[in-house]
């Protein structure tokens, strides 16, 4: 199982319609929330998985934040696809990234019920984030590299 950059339109669609489908409609989040201002910079890694039909089942991006810093986000995947493993290629091809640019350090804010998949993965909590939409409490995660 191993990540690609989405990068055709098609690919593109896929992407962004499972970062909405996971991360913003179940909380009633416009169509076009899933976007961010940032998601074209070349520094930008995308990470995806699909199906063998292309169905996008995971998808997830990474940044430079700092000098030596990569932050990850929008993580998701598929709800029916979790436990998988997914989760970990993903995350496991980012910070192969963040190393190819340079970078020695992943930070991430993780929603509360995901902390322990994190953590697992060797993500340690430095303090508590922000909570989303009035409702999900975050953690700042941070793992060197």
């Amino acid at each position: 199982m191993q990540p690609t950059a989405p990068s055709s339109p098609a690919e593109f669609a896929a992407y962004y319609d499972l970062r909405y489908r996971v991360l913003r409609a179940p909380w009633g989040q416009p169509l076009g929330s899933e976007r961010a201002d940032d998601d074209d910079l070349p520094t930008t890694v995308h990470a995806m998985l699909t199906a063998p039909d292309g169905t996008a089942i995971g998808v997830a991006r990474l940044h430079p934040s700092a000098p030596v810093q990569a932050q990850v986000r929008y993580m998701a995947v598929d709800p029916a696809k979790q436990g998988q493993g997914i989760g970990r290629h993903l995350l496991e091809y980012l910070e192969a990234a963040a190393r190819q640019q340079g970078l020695t350090e992943c930070i991430l804010h993780a929603r509360e019920a995901a902390v322990p998949f994190y953590a697992k993965l060797g993500y340690e909590i430095v303090a508590p984030s922000h909570t989303l939409f009035g409702s999900i409490p975050h953690f700042l995660m941070r793992k060197l590299l």
